[in-house]
């Protein structure tokens, strides 16, 4: 009986051994049920730093950036299609390397070679009749008027465009040889100068001052215009260009005046033919001189105050020295001071004398010869 109880009891426990295998087995092998599946593990998701992954994201959260042009992108942007795509009432930027493009280029007008072909002209004409010394052929040129009334011809006749866009030295030497040359004129279709008996008491017989309205009277026309030898002066010596050193190469006809150059007055070379003539002038008696025996310094009557001293105040005008002469007087000396010699600077600017002016010789520059 003992036995038989002992073998049950052994048989039971075998039973429910087995039975809970076969429970564990089943449970393995069954596919669990999708409400009961369970989350991967965080470790072993994919993230998306991993190479092979691919990132989905879902269409309806997807919002698409402008993305910005290429770098290649402005390259290929032409400068018409810019301005297409530009507003309409927005001005437009241009380029730095169309702007440059679009300047005028600078060469040089081709007035100026207008100019030096007018100069040569003057230079063979003044070349014939004028000698080294500044003595004019009055006689021969009143024999051959025509020559002279062709060259001035090209003065009439010039086209004002071209001279407008001449350099300001090719204008002024314009001027002059055209003063010096009416002057001529006007001498030559009077010659022989008749004189009148009571005027012969202040000036010689062959002098200009005969002439009657030389100055202010005798009309002619340079580039359609009309003019006289006094309005040239005003306007364009005295005014537009305000060059002193003018009174330098203005011709008067006569002995006390500047020599007249045997040469015409051209734009490439103006300021060294302007410094020339004041050295020649004043080296001669008629223009100045320093008397330190008798402390008198002598200059010419061209440099009164009242004549023409007065317009190199503005230029040459100084407190600083000559303190006891008037403004004028003051500019005239300075400006000398610039051609004469050291030693004669030295004494106009510190030395004492008086200023005397030199009675002035109306006596025509007549002459022939070179």
């Amino acid at each position: 009986m003992s036995k038989y109880i002992v073998f049950t009891a052994v048989l039971t426990v075998a039973l429910l051994v087995g039975w809970g295998c076969e429970q564990k087995s089943a449970n393995v092998a069954m596919p669990p049920h999708p409400a009961q599946a369970v989350a991967p593990e965080p470790a072993t998701a994919p993230t998306p730093t991993e190479p092979n992954m691919v990132e989905v994201k879902p269409e309806p959260v997807k919002i698409e950036q402008p993305t910005p042009p290429e770098p290649n992108t402005q390259k290929a942007i032409t400068a018409e299609q810019s301005t297409q795509a530009a507003e309409p009432n927005k001005p437009q930027k241009v380029s730095p390397v169309e702007n440059v493009t679009e300047q005028p280029k600078s060469t040089p007008p081709v007035a100026s070679a207008t100019a030096a072909q007018l100069c040569n002209k003057c230079t063979e004409f003044l070349g014939k009749y004028v000698s080294r010394d500044g003595m004019v052929d009055y006689k021969a040129l009143a024999r051959r008027k025509l020559e002279l009334a062709s060259l001035q011809d090209k003065f009439r006749g010039l086209d004002r465009n071209d001279y407008n866009s001449w350099s300001k030295d090719d204008k002024l030497a314009f001027w002059i040889n055209a003063y010096n040359l009416e002057l001529i004129k006007i001498i030559t279709e009077n010659y022989p100068i008749e004189s009148n008996r009571m005027l012969r008491l202040f000036w010689p017989p062959n002098s200009i001052k005969h002439i009657k309205g030389i100055w202010d009277e005798h009309k002619f026309i340079i580039m359609d215009e009309e003019f006289t030898l006094r309005e040239i002066e005003q306007r364009f010596f005295r005014n537009e260009f305000s060059e002193p050193r003018v009174l330098f190469a203005m011709s008067y006809a006569s002995l006390s005046g500047v020599p007249l150059r045997n040469e015409a007055y051209c734009g490439r070379n103006l300021s060294a033919q302007l410094d020339d003539q004041v050295k020649k002038f004043i080296a001669g008696s008629h223009a100045f001189k320093i008397d330190r025996e008798n402390q008198i310094v002598s200059l010419s009557s061209l440099l009164t105050p009242t004549w023409y001293g007065g317009q190199f105040v503005a230029k040459y005008g100084t407190d600083l020295k000559f303190k006891q002469q008037e403004p004028a007087v003051r500019a005239v000396l300075h400006f000398l001071t610039k051609y004469i010699s050291p030693q004669d600077t030295d004494y106009l600017e510190t030395g004492n004398y008086t200023i005397e002016y030199l009675r002035y010789d109306w006596t025509l520059n007549e002459g022939t010869g070179q």
